[in-house]
């Protein structure tokens, strides 16, 4: 099964690797960063299943949620692909 996923995340000091925990996220499925630190993500991984592999790339007075995104608004202020969103939202 397939989920939409949103992934959003505080890392806070000392550490701080964004970059690590930003490809951990892109190696779970196609994805979109639509802000600093809120990605959304289409995945065949179950919700569990991201928050282990993302919350194993980072350290523990971090932050982390994984959402399922049954549904979403965005705004076009960064002029984000949304026929490419749309298209990865809808995929089987």
């Amino acid at each position: 099964m397939a989920y939409n996923l949103f992934v959003a995340y505080d890392l806070m000091s000392p550490g701080q690797n964004y970059g690590v925990v930003q490809a951990r996220i892109a190696e779970l499925g196609p994805h979109h960063k639509f802000q600093f630190s809120l990605f959304y993500l289409h995945t065949d991984y179950t919700p569990q299943e991201v928050y282990d592999r993302v919350w194993s790339a980072m350290d523990q007075n971090d932050r982390l949620a994984v959402i399922i995104a049954d549904g979403g608004l965005v705004t076009n202020w960064d002029h984000p692909p949304l026929d490419a969103i749309n298209a990865i939202w809808q995929a089987a």
